[in-house]
């Protein structure tokens, strides 16, 4: 007997655990079947996938469904069941029990596979499969991967990890709020599949536990035996999902010493007004958030993903206003803002009409209004929240947001203004390229006061992301004139930048740029001068060489030249 496991992951660097834990159970159950995996992507070429699928020659399939591959699959099993009217097709996973008009003689499962009885095992095997079966509730669990599975299935891919199932929370949109409670992994036994998964050099370990430091101590132990095994130079980036209250002292204080570029957290902050979180069963002490998040940020070794949701019940645009501007202020690395999704099964999907909430009927279910939120006014702040996200969500303005946010502008208004200009430019037609975005904030920076300083923010920020030319929105001077210039002024040795020798290729290899005393002041490189100085201008070489910056970002090396002083090399 030759069974095909397929799914659908949304990009190639995802993978899918649910899928070898099927082959796990399939073959525990029934060891003279064979067994072939596949995991494509909702990108991929629907035929392409369809005949990858009839090639394997298999006439029994299994689905693992979710809500952002489940039209995909559907199609797949309409296509499959003409092209194959006796092929037995099982569905499993959290959209499977509410696909909708399955075609005839397909199987669905649900729960966990673990929980599987010997009936649909043997059902399978006589070929008598049911409708329907539903897996015991909370079984044991284990890592589902063998030792070929990194070189044949997981080489290149993000590897999920569970070191715990549930969640403490009992959020209303959220299908783990479904069964209540936590299952918890003996330490000993993560710390020997840690070690296993460590021993192939993953560039990405992503936790899926719900809420991985929900127990501190438990955290902080697993957190401590990573960054202590051997070979951990490789570099691999551990991905957690956190909740931002429940930081101890101690957790804080190792959490500040952890190298650069180690760690990665995804918050979820969801909103900063009390009646909302109420409504979806959630309690912040928000005060503590913000101290948390300030000392996690402060140290910028430790990615900070921070997320809120757009729809939640009592949330008005003036709250989510609020939400926003306090959520910026925590300066997370990445800020999304997310439509809430109306997931069948949870307690939000029974309290629609107290809400007054209309969501999509298909998947992923988005949120189209609420009683406090019409169409119209939620369409405006979805536009906001991709204004955001192009302009927050990447390595091109990090001057220009820092110098926002120590100025004390409101978040919520300057992308306002900015998706006004977005808007009447066509932006979200177009390919959002680098230079595009500087276009937009050039053209924004028209009506501001400090329109010079903040083009020169754009400008900077535009070359030490690695860019060498200039667009046409920057009026500035070539950077050849400033080098020629420089090559006069400066000594013929000045190290550690260049001797005698390496004088042409230090000038050859820069990038050159004269700036404002306020710009320098902004971007840090004032305190290259001495105490007391200033310099109504300064001039920057930005050199090939990239550098870690807030552990997660690239940027070019910086040399600083005060008028009239020498070289500063910039950290």
């Amino acid at each position: 007997m030759q069974i095909s496991l397929i799914t659908l992951n949304a990009r190639y660097s995802h993978s899918c655990p649910a899928l070898f834990q099927v082959r796990n159970a399939l073959a525990q159950a029934l060891p003279e079947s064979r067994l072939l995996l596949h995991q494509f992507t909702i990108n991929d070429p629907y035929f392409q996938t369809l005949v990858r699928i009839t090639g394997d020659q298999s006439r029994i399939f299994c689905f693992s469904v979710y809500i952002w591959n489940a039209e995909y699959t559907m199609r797949l099993v309409a296509d499959l069941r003409r092209i194959m009217p006796e092929a037995v097709i099982i569905l499993g996973g959290p959209e499977a029990t509410f696909m909708a008009s399955l075609p005839a003689g397909c199987t669905v499962v649900r729960g966990e596979v673990e929980g599987l009885g010997d009936d649909f095992f043997r059902d399978l095997a006589a070929g008598t499969l049911q409708a329907e079966y539903r897996g015991a509730s909370a079984p044991p669990f284990s890592m589902p991967y063998r030792e070929s599975d990194y070189a044949a299935h997981l080489e290149n891919r993000n590897i999920y990890y569970e070191s715990s199932r549930g969640c403490p929370f009992s959020c209303s949109y959220c299908l783990s709020s479904v069964e209540h409670g936590v299952r918890y992994r003996e330490l000993a036994e993560v710390e020997r599949e840690l070690a296993e998964i460590l021993a192939h050099k993953p560039k990405i370990i992503r936790f899926v536990d719900r809420t991985f430091n929900a127990l501190p101590e438990r955290a902080l132990t697993i957190w401590r035996w990573l960054l202590a095994q051997p070979g951990q130079s490789e570099k691999t980036l551990f991905h957690f999902e956190i909740a931002p209250e429940l930081f101890n002292e101690e957790m804080l204080v190792f959490l500040a010493a952890v190298p650069q570029g180690r760690f990665q957290f995804e918050i979820g902050l969801q909103s900063t007004n009390q009646a909302t979180l109420a409504a979806v069963n959630r309690r912040l002490d928000l005060g503590r958030v913000q101290e948390n998040l300030g000392r996690l940020a402060a140290p910028g070794n430790i990615h900070l993903h921070l997320d809120l949701i757009l729809g939640l019940p009592r949330e008005t645009e003036a709250t989510f206003r609020t939400s926003l501007n306090e959520a910026f202020a925590m300066a997370p690395h990445h800020l999304q803002m997310g439509l809430l999704k109306v997931l069948p099964g949870t307690q939000i999907s029974r309290e629609t009409e107290e809400f007054g909430l209309i969501s999509s009927g298909t998947p992923p279910y988005s949120v189209l209004a609420t009683r406090w939120l019409d169409h119209a006014s939620l369409r405006r702040l979805y536009w906001l929240g991709e204004c955001l996200e192009a302009m927050y969500n990447n390595r091109f303005f990090r001057n220009t947001l820092s110098y926002l946010r120590k100025n004390g502008e409101e978040p919520f208004g300057f992308f306002a203004q900015l998706l006004a200009v977005c808007q009447a430019a066509d932006f979200f037609s177009c390919a959002k390229t680098q230079e595009l975005m500087n276009r937009m904030l050039v053209e924004l920076a028209r009506t501001r006061p400090d329109r010079e300083l903040f083009c020169e923010l754009l400008r900077f920020d535009w070359l030490v992301s690695g860019q060498r030319i200039l667009p046409p929105c920057f009026a500035a001077e070539p950077s050849r004139e400033i080098r020629d210039y420089l090559w006069h002024r400066l000594p013929e040795e000045l190290p550690p930048h260049y001797t005698r020798l390496t004088r042409n290729e230090f000038f050859k290899r820069g990038i050159f740029a004269r700036f404002s005393g306020p710009l320098l002041k902004t971007v840090g490189l004032a305190e290259g001068l001495a105490e007391g100085e200033s310099s109504p201008v300064g001039y920057v070489c930005f050199l090939p060489e990239q550098e870690s910056v807030a552990g997660y970002q690239r940027q070019r090396h910086i040399v600083f030249f005060g008028e009239e002083k020498a070289a500063v090399d910039v950290p």
